[in-house]
């Protein structure tokens, strides 16, 4: 290999390198409950949650009518049947899973919080890398939803 075919493909390695990096940036996880909150959506579109949320990223919490304990427990059978989806966390008041996508494997951030002093279920669903999710997060929370209504929660 000429010295001239390794520089073009060490400026190529560089530059797709950087390029990555600015279309992908790392992300950082803010995830969880803060004072009875689920944390806020970054700018990004690719987000959505129904706690404190803008218009942008504003969806409805999943209410339900039946005690706590069985809507959790509800919830947790619908996700087993969520695609690619895991459970990787959960407490008395929170589930966090993960959702990959089919084809490139991104992840993405789902959670749900039982607040103690409501009958519903808040939600959040954030892409961790990117900046648009072609609207995915919201249909997933929104089939979420309809789902736990067919199950008459």
């Amino acid at each position: 290999m000429s010295l001239i075919s390794r520089s073009i493909s060490l400026i190529c390695v560089l530059f797709l390198s950087l390029t990555s990096i600015l279309i992908f940036p790392t992300p950082t996880l803010a995830l969880g409950i803060t004072d009875n909150h689920l944390t806020p959506c970054p700018t990004s579109p690719n987000c959505v949650v129904s706690q404190n949320g803008d218009q942008k990223h504003a969806i409805e919490s999943i209410p339900y009518h039946v005690d706590r304990e069985k809507a959790k427990e509800t919830l947790l059978k619908v996700l087993t049947v969520v695609p690619r989806t895991e459970v990787v966390e959960e407490t008395d008041n929170y589930i966090h899973a993960l959702s990959k996508s089919r084809i490139f494997k991104f992840i993405d951030d789902v959670e749900f919080y039982f607040p103690e002093d409501e009958n519903v279920i808040h939600v959040r669903s954030a892409s961790r890398v990117g900046e648009s999710d072609l609207g995915v997060n919201r249909t997933r929370m929104q089939q979420i939803r309809l789902a736990m209504q067919d199950l008459n929660v």
